[in-house]
């Protein structure tokens, strides 16, 4: 099988092998309080053996309620915030064409779009146009049912197809992925008889993407949830023990050793453009399990060779606080050979006849060389290839070495208290019944930001 490989030798450097040394003696305790749960956040551990524990026949009803969908619609919407869309839409982009967007929809091969991830107006008055005239399905997921940018797209979304094709179809057309037995959208889900999928309550919707939470729409965007399973499967197989060719406790190790010796900000870098959305799922997923108790390292992204563009000289000579883990993908799917010009007015004739991708790799490697000359760490993952298999293993590696890491650097890596803060404000502001004494305690603020 394909495997994943890590190369930490341009990191070594900086973090300093006693450092690092020391952190995979850490690491042993961090697994072992990971497996046992025995840390804290130990109720949300659910994902860890969740790839080997997947049955197959929730994958099977998986793909036939996908296949229901890919029938009937032409656009397929996924609701949902956070966790609830990023692994989706990480695993869709990356192994969709570049230009799947402006493509014409076809029924049987639907598009998937995303809603409630913003509470932007315009996006929703836009994607309601879209929509305008065309079958649609709706996926969507909450624990609750209640959290604010999901429930204001579903409800606009679910009263749009009802006009559009009735209440009858309507049920037919949306899916819903919730709590077993709790919460607005499972009560609503049984009164309307909504096919439902659950998420599990100990996994949080940032480590969901192996749920129903990810694979359904994975599924309908007409990819294979069976391979990307079993690529998570092997990586759990090869993370499973403490060991210096594990390597998620590798990366782990190395990152936080970084972290000691100085290094604030982790940019993960692609070389490969369909990899974008992938780096927004590893943010979301580093940046709030790990950004608490006045810790933690800052998950930024760049696409290269774009970002060496605009950022590449804050990179090569801005402050010294940084460390890059590249991703590279081995092999492509496709092949582009650069033609020869007979007047070479552009003068890159020397390039002809190579491969789009063989200059890529060269512009990977000469940056590469180039950042650690300016003090840079770089950490290498390389894989195979973009398909189904290799991220699967990619998101259970970056998932179970996340775990490791928060256990590294001594916080709870499966909480978010600080998420709420901002809801508690807007819950007030807007008037929330029950939030009488905060919309009271708010409202000289308000007119501080706003004056």
């Amino acid at each position: 099988m394909k495997t994943l490989g890590i190369d930490i030798r341009h990191a070594l450097y900086f973090a300093g092998e006693n450092r690092y040394e020391a952190m995979e003696e850490k690491a042993v305790g961090a697994i072992s309080t990971l497996d046992e749960g025995t840390g804290a956040g130990s109720d949300f551990l659910g994902w860890v053996k969740l790839p080997s524990a997947t049955p197959d026949c929730l994958l099977t009803d998986i793909k036939a309620t996908a296949d229901i969908l890919r029938k009937e619609c032409e656009y397929v919407v996924c609701v949902g915030i956070g966790g609830s869309y990023l692994g989706a839409k990480a695993v869709i982009s990356a192994l969709s064409d570049s230009f799947a967007d402006y493509h014409a929809p076809v029924q049987g091969n639907p598009k998937v779009l995303f809603a409630g991830q913003n509470i932007g107006e315009e996006y929703i008055h836009d994607l309601k146009n879209l929509l305008s005239g065309h079958t649609f399905g709706i996926i969507v997921i909450s624990k609750s049912g209640t959290t604010t940018e999901p429930a204001i797209a579903f409800r606009m979304l679910k009263d749009m197809l009802v006009a559009q094709c009735g209440a009858d179809k309507t049920r037919k057309l949306i899916v819903a992925i919730t709590d077993e037995k709790r919460g607005a959208l499972r009560t609503l889900a049984d009164q309307e008889g909504y096919k439902t999928f659950v998420i599990p309550d100990n996994v949080g919707g940032r480590f969901s993407v192996l749920t129903p939470v990810g694979l359904l729409p994975i599924a309908v965007a007409g990819h294979d949830i069976t391979k990307l399973i079993a690529g998570a499967v092997g990586m759990e197989s090869d993370t499973l023990r403490p060991s210096a060719d594990n390597p998620a406790q590798t990366y782990a190790c190395m990152r936080n050793a970084l972290y000691e010796s100085g290094k604030k900000i982790e940019l993960l870098v692609n070389f490969n453009p369909k990899l974008h959305y992938f780096s927004e799922w590893w943010k979301q997923l580093y940046g709030e399990s790990e950004g608490k108790d006045h810790k933690g390292i800052f998950p930024a992204s760049v696409d290269f060779t774009t970002d060496l563009h605009s950022m590449g000289q804050w990179i090569q000579q801005g402050e010294r606080t940084i460390f890059e883990t590249v991703i590279s993908v081995k092999q492509p799917a496709v092949e582009e050979r650069i033609p020869s010009d007979a007047q070479n007015l552009d003068g890159i004739n020397y390039l002809a006849g190579k491969r789009v991708d063989e200059v890529n790799k060269m512009a990977e490697l000469g940056t590469c060389i180039a950042h650690v000359d300016g003090g840079v760490p770089v950490i290498r993952i390389e894989v195979h290839s973009l398909d189904e298999y290799t991220l699967g293993q990619l998101i259970y590696f970056f998932e179970r070495a996340c775990g490791i890491s928060g256990y590294l650097l001594g916080v709870n890596p499966f909480d978010q208290p600080g998420v709420e803060a901002y809801k508690k404000n807007m819950f007030a502001l807007l008037g929330k019944p029950g939030y009488e004494k905060e919309t009271e305690a708010i409202a000289a603020r308000r007119d501080s930001f706003e004056s």
